[in-house]
């Protein structure tokens, strides 16, 4: 089975090897047919703490590092301004 890759953006990098990144998805409410967006955060590893706040990243599905943390920096897709 291939590994999901999904792409956000980092909000945080405070922790040590760790980033934050929020994905945002769109999708139709159930009822109302309205289009939604909903952000999820996801924990991912950086070991060379290459990323910053604002970067769009991609990162992609891992066995699980620590307690929270499942996800591996993959790449850089724009740098922040």
């Amino acid at each position: 089975m291939p590994k999901k890759v999904i792409v956000g953006t980092v909000v945080s990098d405070k922790m040590d090897k760790t980033i934050v990144v929020s994905v945002a998805e769109k999708k139709a409410h159930k009822k109302y047919k309205k289009t939604m967006t909903f952000t999820k955060k996801f924990k991912a590893s950086d070991v060379n703490s290459a990323s910053k706040v604002g970067d769009v990243v991609s990162i992609i599905e891992n066995r699980p590092i620590s307690g929270s943390v499942r996800w591996v920096l993959d790449k850089i897709v724009e740098a922040a301004k």
